[in-house]
């Protein structure tokens, strides 16, 4: 069992509580596997736990020797289809645990990085950067992210060093070509020009894509993989709709960011990689695609951005 998964700070504590509530049921399974390009096992198995057993009782330090809530969420995921699934980093902890989880379980790979939001908090930015690409060259890490610029949770004071550490991701990910994941909230023409001025690295994955079909369009000349999570699903996400009907199939991922953005119909439960295939779906039918062309494309982008599991 994997040990070392953070404590919740006080902040996470009131999210978990506004999640409150049972995970959603199995959706129907997927006719061809997928990945979940993009989410927090460590974060879900702490703030929620697993779908039948609550938070405090998944956790590690209360399940017992013969209980893995990892291997519960990764078995529940390939039910429905969803066979990869790429751990995500915000902060060295959570990434050095990643890296160990993609080392012990063979359906996990790793993504390590700060948060965009974390960045400008650190008293020792440099370390941490250098933890982080101490990881980076571990065989089973293949994503640097999720980086990127964030002007939503993050004022003035801290764009500059948010900024920093962007650039400072951007050539970890070049000097392993691994690929970048791109955290961007409201910030989306900043992300491009800190992009082109850097030299973007071979592989560019935009997490959680939160832009319009002008923004997409951008994007994907440039020749970036956009990653759409539940977000897409929700009756207000026209503009997004729109942006993954421009989105080339071999540009397009498939992600939960779990716990959070759980798909509709059950917008404020708790998410995990089983639930992907309510966003599939959505893409399907949003772009007109045959779903089992569209499993297809999203599986073979998996494995062309991050390699074989």
């Amino acid at each position: 069992m994997l040990t070392g998964m953070s404590e919740p700070t006080e902040s996470r504590q009131q999210r978990a509580a506004r999640r409150a509530g049972e995970f959603p049921p199995a959706p129907e399974p997927l006719p061809l596997p997928v990945l979940d390009s993009h989410t927090h096992l460590d974060i879900t198995v702490t703030e929620a736990g697993v779908p039948g057993v609550p938070a405090a009782e998944a956790s590690v330090e209360a399940g017992g020797p013969d209980v893995d809530p990892v291997l519960a969420l990764i078995d529940a995921a390939a039910v429905a289809g969803v066979d990869r699934l790429v751990q995500v980093g915000v902060d060295v902890p959570s990434s050095r645990w990643g890296a160990e989880a993609a080392r012990r379980y063979p359906a996990v790979l790793a993504a390590v990085a700060l948060h965009p939001n974390d960045a400008p908090r650190l008293a020792d930015l440099d370390g941490a950067l250098r933890e982080i690409e101490a990881l980076a060259g571990e065989e089973r890490v293949r994503g640097i992210g999720e980086t990127g610029l964030d002007f939503f949770r993050t004022g003035d004071e801290g764009r500059a060093a948010q900024e920093e550490s962007f650039r400072a991701h951007i050539a970890i990910a070049k000097r392993y070509d691994k690929a970048l994941i791109i955290h961007d909230r409201d910030a989306h023409a900043e992300v491009l020009r800190v992009l082109d001025s850097e030299g973007a690295p071979r592989t560019v994955v935009l997490h959680c894509f939160s832009g319009d079909e002008e923004f997409a369009v951008e994007c994907v000349r440039r020749g970036y993989v956009l990653s759409f999570a539940g977000t897409v699903s929700f009756g207000s996400a026209g503009a997004l709709r729109a942006a993954a009907k421009v989105t080339p199939l071999d540009q397009m991922l498939v992600e939960t960011d779990a716990p959070y953005l759980t798909p509709m119909p059950y917008r404020g439960r708790p998410n995990a990689s089983y639930l992907i295939p309510l966003t599939v779906r959505t893409l399907a039918e949003t772009t007109g695609t045959d779903l089992d062309k569209l499993c297809a494309a999203i599986s073979a982008t998996g494995d062309r951005v991050f390699g074989p599991w």
